[in-house]
């Protein structure tokens, strides 16, 4: 009988360890690399891999050639010139038009298959000089190994063993959330509690003509659908709902509770009529969490590694790429003028939180009926639509004024809300209700 050999351990130092090969870690370790920093990124899957969240915004196109990708992301692409709200209150559709946001210049996004764009925005780090390693997954970090640098172990899907000294340490892993999980920094969001169904379709019926790209979100009596037509005609359509209807699946397996959601929406299930699922049906749970703190003295927390509030605005790439471009900017500091550190770190936490604290004031209000009635009959005294247009761009982090106007805006709903009382207060407290937990085994 011969024994079973021991796993070979590999070694290896390098300036910055970025945990994750998601839309933040690839993008923070290409532009990173790009600076002459040694980059290892390290990724627990093999790339193409299926990932939810197709729909990007207008304010990723610059991000796209500033990283060099914007060609490629334009192949994969189905054009997106607007976001559509559909409520079943209402008799009609109202679309948000991109164009006429406050800045003119972005005009449109993409809607596009996230294994396809994963996989774009990884192979870019490798050809900016990260070294990338697929199938292999960080199993334990000690940030405090040596004054000068941290310490990980890693496992590739080969048994192979690896040992990393990182100078610094980027955890991007998404919703892994490896850090903050281990720190136990990572909490629930008290203000907002959601589950995710999703599915893709073929078959489904569109807008015709330059519409046939817009995302759509249907409103219904316990949530919201996202419909996002992609390039190869599968159209990916979710449902968002709260904990205590999701409870009332009961025996019912997670295609048809999603199916008998459908039903719920007659103008959405009218779309959904001639359409056949052509994947498993999955579900997320525990949807909206954040973590206490997004950095420490040699590591930094992006993307949803750091939080995640809903994603009916489909900002979550945009804060997570914008977060690899602003952490670039900032770990390079670290790592080439030491005596501005902490500087560079706390003006990180700053852009970190910026992004989620903007989009949540409306995602908590995104199911009230006062909103859903300024949504769906806007109006742009002050400009207050243009820089409501600018949100749903995902255009925030910039210099467009649009932030006077959104003040306005939120006068308006608060004067609405009052003079709406009774229904303002229904609703608030419907909410209150809405966000408790469940048992959390209901969305398995």
């Amino acid at each position: 009988m011969h024994a079973t050999p021991e796993p070979t351990q590999e070694t290896s130092e390098c300036d910055v360890l970025v945990i994750g090969g998601g839309p933040a870690g690839s993008t923070v370790a290409a532009l990173l690399a790009q600076k002459g920093h040694d980059v290892l990124l390290l990724d627990k899957d093999r790339h193409p891999r299926f990932h939810i969240g197709e729909s990007l915004l207008p304010a990723n196109l610059p991000l796209f050639e500033k990283l060099g990708v914007a060609d490629e992301m334009r192949a994969i692409g189905m054009t997106k010139w607007a976001a559509e709200f559909v409520s079943p209150w209402h008799e009609h559709k109202q679309a948000f038009q991109f164009s006429e946001a406050w800045d003119k210049s972005m005009p449109h996004s993409y809607q596009v298959r996230r294994s396809e764009f994963d996989q774009i925005l990884l192979r870019n780090a490798a050809r900016c000089g990260a070294r990338v390693f697929e199938g292999c997954r960080v199993t334990s970090v000690d940030l405090e190994a040596t004054p000068e640098r941290a310490h990980a172990l890693a496992t590739h899907d080969d048994g192979r063993q690896l040992s990393v000294a990182p100078r610094f340490v980027v955890d991007a892993s998404g919703r892994d959330t490896f850090l903050a999980s281990r720190f136990k920094i990572k909490h629930k969001n008290p203000k907002h509690n959601s589950v995710a169904l999703y599915g893709h379709f073929e078959g489904a019926r569109r807008n015709e003509g330059e519409a046939e790209g817009n995302i759509t979100i249907f409103w219904f009596e316990h949530g919201w659908f996202w419909f996002i037509p992609l390039q190869d005609g599968v159209t990916s359509v979710g449902m968002v709902t709260w904990p205590y209807f999701m409870k009332t699946r009961g025996e019912r397996s997670l295609q048809q509770f999603l199916l008998d959601g459908f039903a719920m929406n007659p103008k959405l299930a009218a779309c959904l009529a001639d359409a056949h699922l052509v994947n498993e049906v999955e579900a997320t749970g525990n949807f909206s969490y954040s973590s206490e703190r997004n950095h420490g003295r040699n590591y930094v927390l992006l993307g949803d590694a750091y939080a995640f509030i809903d994603p009916v605005f489909s900002s979550g790439v945009m804060m997570a790429m914008q977060g690899g471009f602003s952490g670039a900017e900032a770990i390079d500091t670290w790592l080439t003028q030491p005596s501005r550190r902490q500087q560079a770190l706390g003006r990180l936490d700053r852009i970190l939180k910026h992004g989620p604290r903007e989009f949540s004031w409306f995602i908590y209000r995104m199911t009230n009926p006062v909103m859903r009635d300024l949504f769906m009959g806007p109006r742009n005294p002050l400009r207050v639509k243009d820089a409501l247009l600018s949100v749903l761009a995902g255009d925030i982090y910039g210099r467009t004024p649009i932030w006077a106007s959104l003040g306005l805006f939120k006068v308006i709903y608060y004067v609405s809300s009052l003079a709406q009382l009774p229904t303002a207060m229904r609703a608030w407290r419907r909410r209150r209700i809405n966000i408790l937990p469940v048992d959390p085994n209901s969305a398995n």
